[in-house]
């Protein structure tokens, strides 16, 4: 055994032997933090999980339209939603710390703080697949190779720095990087699924309702085509016991059930189809609420609050159409949005105007550039417009109304900057300076947007646009979006507290040419690719903080999306058999580590019978 070990050392050092000997030796630890502390290594368990919990039940989540396929990581086909339960990632994050990991299938990881081009993972020797195989580092190659390889473009791009998976031995994988700039990716690669190699040798590509092989705590259940779609949880789970999984995964089963419409969803939870709902309708949360099983007191609503930001849900506009290029035509329509008489009429004033594309939290930017602000703006500010460059440097403040539901001084200033864009009406219609008709179609799957974009396709007509609102089923909605073949479409874009590599998958030059990237608005700019690039490799959590405030500062200046409506903190409401701790995560909901009152659930299961 002592020959064997000394040889596996020497092996790991001749893979590192390029190291210069001045180089501080490499390291190896259980937990990794990304400019972010590593409070919970020798913790026995997260702070917001109860060990104790008691496990059985079902967590019953609604979704929406529909799916053919149980690989998210393929780039045809519609995905279930929930597969990520089937699957263990190398390590798995905090759910309070902005970006730190801690062990799931690696036990541990080896690295050098001083040369961040490389990173070995130790694979947990008991990790074991469904079938009780072992997960070793062939699985792990052969995850990244056809993601890599075969996967959408948009992770493709995300893991763009790896330059090789280089297999050590069974328990060890090295990740090798194109430099030592992002060292973000070190912990990024730990995130990711890792499935068994024969079965993406036999099945990655393909469209199907089996999943590929994984090492989970939940297995593939019942699945009913196009309406549901359960998980039954392992009992031979290999992990159960690590410190990041005692108290989670309390539940037997989790269950999503489809519905084509929010409206008809709601009706579902309030007859018990479901039993956990996140509440996005403000309405339903002001007034919806009264239906019987309330008031017999069986349903809880809460609202839980977060660090993190709020999500930037906004209508995009896509640049790769003529029509949005003139940056005062985004002006306008963005002045055309009516959002006070839209959270009173609609909303019952749930919601907050989104002021930042990270709202409610510490990276967005406020006021005007700080001095380092403007030492990062100063050497960009030549490659903006002069509108761009002019906003960027102001204080941000987006167009108000007084909410009596004209608009006037917003479709007003619209009017001037169209004409000032060079359009011009003939005989009460709108025309591109080019002479073609000021045609707009908005592109939405589903019901549930439409009553917040038809009051906004109004006011564009009334500037003179031929505005519609197209609606399509779920397929081809997803698939016209991959390929960007839309005008305008509501986008959401979330935010964590670390924001890094992913932000160019948003909004960087390259992306916007590739098929099921992230780049909805089809950005190119070289001053948001520079200040991603940055963001990407900062060197300290002050680093994060200075250039997010930056990027937020130009992708607002920009005007590329017209930001809607969000609120700080998520509404739920379930019926009353779930339990939390006292102390839930500061930047989720923590779902996972929720549990089933047993008795609870026994009188309502009796009611929902009567």
């Amino acid at each position: 055994m002592r020959k064997n070990a000394l040889l596996k050392a020497v092996l790991l050092a001749i893979t590192v032997s390029w190291i210069s000997s001045s180089i501080a030796a490499p390291i190896t630890t259980t937990a990794l933090g990304h400019n972010s502390p590593t409070k919970y290594i020798n913790a026995p368990y997260m702070p917001y999980a109860n060990p104790k919990a008691p496990s059985g039940g079902t967590l019953s989540l609604d979704a929406r339209g529909t799916f053919n396929s149980a690989n998210k990581w393929m780039t045809t086909g519609v995905p279930m939603i929930g597969t990520d339960y089937l699957y263990d990632t190398l390590m798995t994050g905090s759910l309070n710390e902005a970006f730190t990991m801690y062990p799931q299938l690696a036990s541990k990881v080896t690295y050098d703080p001083d040369d961040t081009s490389w990173i070995v993972y130790h694979i947990n020797p008991a990790a074991r697949f469904w079938d009780g195989t072992p997960v070793t580092s062939h699985d792990v190659k052969a995850t990244f190779d056809a993601i890599l390889n075969k996967g959408p473009m948009s992770i493709r791009s995300y893991l763009a720095d790896i330059k090789a998976v280089q297999v050590i031995d069974e328990q060890q994988v090295k990740f090798v990087f194109a430099s030592a700039e992002n060292k973000e990716i070190l912990l990024t690669v730990g995130q990711f699924p890792v499935f068994a190699k024969s079965s993406i040798e036999a099945d990655f590509e393909k469209i199907s309702l089996t999943p590929l092989m994984g090492s989970g705590p939940y297995k593939l259940g019942r699945v009913d085509a196009g309406r549901s779609v359960s998980y039954i949880r392992d009992p031979n789970y290999w992990g159960r016991d690590l410190m990041v999984n005692r108290g989670r995964y309390n539940f037997d089963m989790i269950k999503f059930v489809y519905y084509q419409s929010d409206e008809i969803a709601f009706e579902g939870f309030k007859s018990g189809q479901y039993r956990f709902r996140p509440e996005n309708k403000a309405s339903n949360w002001v007034s919806g609420y009264d239906f019987p099983a309330v008031k017999a007191g069986l349903i809880k609503k809460e609202t839980i609050t977060s660090q993190n930001p709020v999500p930037m849900q906004a209508l995009v506009m896509n640049l790769r159409r003529p029509i949005f290029q003139d940056i005062r035509v985004r002006q306008a329509l963005t002045a055309a949005y009516d959002f006070e008489w839209m959270n009173k009429t609609l909303f019952h004033g749930q919601y907050e105007r989104l002021q930042s594309f990270f709202h409610g939290s510490e990276l967005a930017a406020t006021g005007t550039p700080s001095d380092a602000e403007m030492q990062v703006l100063t050497p960009l500010l030549s490659e903006l417009e002069p509108i761009q460059r002019k906003a960027v440097l102001a204080e941000w403040q987006l167009p108000t109304s007084d909410g009596n539901g004209f608009n006037r001084q917003g479709l007003l200033k619209a009017r001037q900057l169209l004409l000032a864009a060079g359009f011009y009406y003939d005989d009460m219609k709108l025309y591109q300076p080019n002479g073609q008709p000021a045609q707009i179609e908005i592109l939405m799957t589903g019901e549930t947007m439409g009553r917040v974009l038809l009051p906004y396709i109004r006011n564009l007509k009334r500037l003179g646009f031929e505005a519609t609102l197209r609606q399509v089923d779920g397929p081809q909605y997803y698939e016209r979006t991959r390929r960007f073949d839309y005008d305008m479409v509501v986008d959401v874009f979330a935010q964590s507290l670390s924001p890094g590599a992913e932000q160019a998958a948003f909004w960087g030059s390259a992306a916007a040419d590739e098929p099921g990237n992230h780049n909805s608005a089809g950005i190119k700019n070289a001053a948001i690719d520079q200040v991603a690039a940055a963001l990407g490799n900062a060197k300290n959590r002050d680093e994060i903080v200075l250039y997010t405030q930056v990027l937020d500062r130009l992708l607002r200046a920009g005007h590329y999306v017209v930001p809607l409506y969000g609120k700080s903190g998520t509404n739920v409401a379930y019926w009353d058999q779930y339990r939390h701790t006292d102390t839930l995560p500061t930047n989720a909901v923590g779902i996972d580590y929720w549990w089933v009152d047993k008795e609870a659930e026994g009188r309502i299961n009796k009611y929902l019978k009567q």
